[in-house]
């Protein structure tokens, strides 16, 4: 099974950016569809964004027009870049590839 770790979360205030990192092991990266997802306090996992093997991307409602995920098939890695953030984005940010997870990244953003 794929391993998945990322990286990036932070505390920033509203506004900011942060830029999240999925880097997978598993020769099975560059042809997978990446999940971002997102866990705040007391609340349900919830979808966040993806992006197909070719790249085609979609987001949630909630983040369209502020976060944009790409990949980099030669580093298996994928980015969630996140701008304009506010504090209901605040969670813990997972990676998914093939029904596994990463330990996840906290990003607290600050009203």
């Amino acid at each position: 099974q794929a391993q998945l770790v990322e990286s990036g979360g932070g505390l920033v205030q509203a506004g900011g950016s942060l830029r999240l990192s999925c880097t997978a092991s598993g020769s099975a990266f560059s042809i997978s569809t990446i999940y971002w997802y997102r866990q705040a306090p007391g609340k349900q996992r919830e979808y966040v964004a993806r992006i197909t093997s070719p790249g085609s991307t979609n987001y949630a409602n909630s983040v369209k027009g502020r976060f944009t995920v790409s990949r980099d098939n030669i580093k298996n890695t994928v980015s969630l870049q996140m701008n304009s953030l506010k504090p209901e984005d605040t969670g813990v940010y997972y990676c998914n590839m093939r029904g596994a997870w990463g330990q996840g990244t906290q990003v607290t953003v600050s009203s």
